[in-house]
């Protein structure tokens, strides 16, 4: 809750530029981004609560606080009745959790929306009623629309229907599902779903032009992958039994441990797999943020093969507190949400540039600016500057794309010698890793030699004041 009030980062600006400007032609640019049905969400809080990051926010996190509740129903149902508290916490003790949840982004939809797929489909598939298999068929063809990349979710519900069926005959259990009944529910998933997968392969033909992570490799995935807390929950949980001379417990169903398995593992490893093999880079920590309450019912089913049924209170209760002194930043009252602090940066900005009309060089911070979508007069406002929007700068802003290039290099050189030199100093603006190549650029022309150049240290969002010898420096 402290961070909501802090600057948006990047891609939360995108969000409050697309609920404001949903039909402005920038925006064909990234013509996957507005058919979100997250975008329902920030335009109804801005309607109740006016325009603010908290706002924005607001339903985040009251998503996160229903997808909290379900995943602590499964886990009553899939592991132990006791166990309902101990996986809500240790959702919360992870920090991308807790990040989500306060992020101005489709992420905490798509994690309360899979939470509640995969209830309904574990309630048809326990009591055979229609009711939750149509509420399941409901939820999981919303999925797909709350962001694109969610289409690696959905064959962790096949997985678990086609692991299921068998073991419910095997085991006795009550269900009656038949294969007919599922093979009858997928069939209308699939054509739900046809409209988004239709507009998805048609995005995909240029995918690789939005790419804007590095490849992975097998480090990135060890290091990304939510393991974390399953070791320390199991290796507390098996130290302690030790202690106490505790017997191991029952495990959970094979149904249910393959479910929470899939649910855990299957999303990074397919982004992975796909992002090697296509060169379409879809792993990021983001896209896979469905997997967190699989990992937190991991760690609950690993503690649950120690933890004794009457300790399990007191379990979350330690838990609880671990999680929220580990998870807090307790080093700030007011903890921003993110690295990229816009608002901040709009705010030295303006006491650097001095001059209304001082020259500040914008680097867009968004893959997609590179031609043809950008070129030298790109209109401002526009979705690739809109941190620019809602966080403004002083001066005269001049686009720049998020890359160098043969053209966008020239257009720098015809700026520089047509307008920079004659004034006493400009500004390069932008996201670090994206401004500073301009800035090398810049300083190693032979025409701005003698110049000073100073940043405002290494932040997320960076500035630096290129100046004439013989003017005393704006910072």
């Amino acid at each position: 809750l402290m961070p909501l009030p802090s600057s948006f980062w990047t891609v939360e600006a995108a969000t409050a530029f697309v609920v404001q400007h949903r039909a402005d032609p920038s925006l064909a640019a990234v013509p996957q981004v507005p058919d979100s049905i997250y975008f329902v969400l920030p335009r109804a809080a801005e309607r109740l609560f006016g325009f603010s990051e908290i706002s924005y926010r607001i339903p985040s996190v009251l998503l996160m606080g229903i997808a909290l509740f379900i995943v602590g129903r499964l886990a009553a149902r899939l592991i132990t009745p006791a166990a309902a508290w101990f996986a809500v916490f240790a959702c919360l003790a992870i920090p991308q959790f807790d990040y989500f949840a306060a992020d101005a982004r489709p992420y905490a939809l798509g994690i309360c929306v899979t939470a509640a797929s995969l209830y309904f489909l574990v309630d048809w598939l326990d009591t055979a009623h229609w009711r939750p298999a149509l509420l399941f068929l409901l939820f999981a063809a919303l999925l797909w629309r709350v962001q694109l990349v969610f289409w690696a979710f959905y064959p962790v519900f096949l997985i678990y229907t086609i692991v299921r069926l068998p073991l419910s005959r095997t085991q006795h259990t009550t269900t009656r599902v038949r294969w007919i009944h599922g093979l009858l529910i997928y069939c209308l998933l699939a054509l739900a779903l046809l409209p988004v997968a239709w507009d998805s392969i048609g995005l995909l033909r240029n995918g690789s032009t939005h790419n804007f992570a590095p490849m992975p490799g097998l480090r990135l995935l060890l290091l990304t992958v939510p393991w974390e807390s399953i070791a320390l929950c199991a290796g507390l949980a098996w130290l302690t039994g030790q202690f106490l001379k505790w017997r191991f417990q029952k495990p959970a169903s094979l149904g249910a441990l393959a479910l929470i398995a899939v649910w855990w593992l299957w999303m990074p490893l397919c982004l992975f797999a796909f992002s090697r093999v296509t060169g379409v880079v879809l792993y990021v920590q983001r896209y896979f943020s469905l997997a967190l309450p699989g990992a937190a019912l991991a760690a609950t089913a690993a503690a649950a093969c120690w933890l004794p049924p009457a300790r399990w209170k007191q379990a979350s209760a330690v838990l609880a507190i671990a999680a929220l002194i580990t998870a807090g930043s307790w080093q700030v009252l007011w903890p921003l949400h993110a690295e990229d602090n816009w608002r901040d940066a709009s705010s030295l900005e303006d006491l650097a540039a001095q001059e209304p009309d001082t020259p500040v060089l914008a680097v867009s911070p968004f893959v997609e600016a590179q031609p043809p979508a950008w070129t030298p007069d790109y209109h401002l406002p526009g979705f690739l500057y809109a941190p620019l929007l809602f966080y403004p700068v002083r001066g005269r802003v001049y686009p720049f794309p998020f890359v160098r290039s043969q053209s966008a290099e020239q257009y720098a050189a015809d700026l520089l010698r047509d307008t920079l030199l004659s004034r006493t100093r400009f500004i390069v603006y932008g996201a670090g890793r994206n401004a500073n190549p301009w800035v090398l650029w810049f300083s190693s022309r032979p025409e701005l030699a003698g110049w000073t150049h100073i940043a405002n240290g290494a932040q997320a969002v960076e500035f630096v004041v290129f100046e004439k010898p013989g003017f005393q420096p704006a910072l």
